[in-house]
């Protein structure tokens, strides 16, 4: 069924989002702050608006996709934000890989509005272009029967975990391992050049062998450890710092992946 469908930060990830959500049907009202990405998202099909609060306010699902925990906060919970306008039986699902008691705090601070979801993702721009986003999703039960429709617009998977901040949870222990899996492929590759071995080469062998990995093969997709880095080390970093921050505020740490994190050839703390 067609749903009115507000969308905040359309990025990298977020505008394939909003292509796929107009092509099933849904009409999309995003507000997007440069005009070249507005231009883009007019021609693609979506709404343009000209504020947070004109994208939510009609909308029967609010979908935002922001970089982090701060920018978050300001889109939701501002003044002016998603909440202040969105319609009390919205549903709002956040897309931001950030920490638990952010989504927590965001819900208990509205308590008669929308309903808040939260949505970590794990996948690239091409998964979501092709429709095979996997999407983790908790929060109450009715919330996330509304939305996973909506999202399955440009997810292949929705994983519901429980209560709202278990899918940031299942998320975080996720990221937490690909980051050491990755400082482990990437060991191993350094390994392989003192042994006179190309990176090419080996990750070639790896990907037909036990050894093989994601990782591996993401390295080697990206074009090497040291492109691998530029444009992953980034985001592995707010993602591992996240997993700490989360982790610290339960008392507990990562455990045994914190010394493979740290000690692997990409600089992640």
């Amino acid at each position: 069924m067609s749903q009115v469908v507000g969308f905040v930060g359309a990025g990298r990830m977020g505008e394939p989002m909003v292509y796929r959500l107009v092509a099933a049907g849904h009409r999309v009202q995003v507000y997007a702050r440069r005009e070249a990405v507005r231009e883009r998202l007019r021609a693609g099909g979506a709404t343009v608006v000209d504020s947070i609060a004109e994208a939510a306010a009609s909308a029967d699902i609010v979908i935002t996709c922001l970089f982090s925990d701060d920018q978050l906060v300001e889109v939701v919970g501002g003044p002016g934000g998603v909440f202040a306008a969105a319609r009390p039986d919205a549903v709002v699902v956040s897309h931001t890989t950030g920490t638990v008691t952010t989504v927590t705090g965001l819900a208990a601070g509205n308590p008669g509005g929308p309903a808040l979801l939260d949505g970590p993702v794990s996948g690239s721009a091409d998964d979501i272009a092709a429709g095979k986003l996997t999407v983790l999703l908790g929060g109450a039960a009715a919330a996330v029967a509304r939305a996973r429709p909506v999202l399955e617009s440009y997810a292949g998977t929705v994983i519901t975990t429980g209560a709202l901040g278990t899918a940031l949870s299942v998320k975080l222990v996720n990221n937490a391992l690909f980051a050491a899996n990755a400082q482990m492929a990437g060991a191993a590759l350094e390994l392989g050049k003192r042994l006179g071995i190309g990176e090419e080469r080996l990750l070639e062998a790896l990907a037909v062998s036990s050894g093989r990995s994601y990782a591996a093969g993401a390295i080697g997709l990206s074009g090497g450890l040291v492109k691998f880095e530029q444009v992953a080390a980034p985001f592995l970093r707010k993602d591992v710092a996240a997993c700490r921050a989360a982790t610290a505020d339960l008392g507990i740490d990562i455990g045994r992946l914190g010394p493979v994190i740290d000690g692997g050839p990409f600089e992640l703390g």
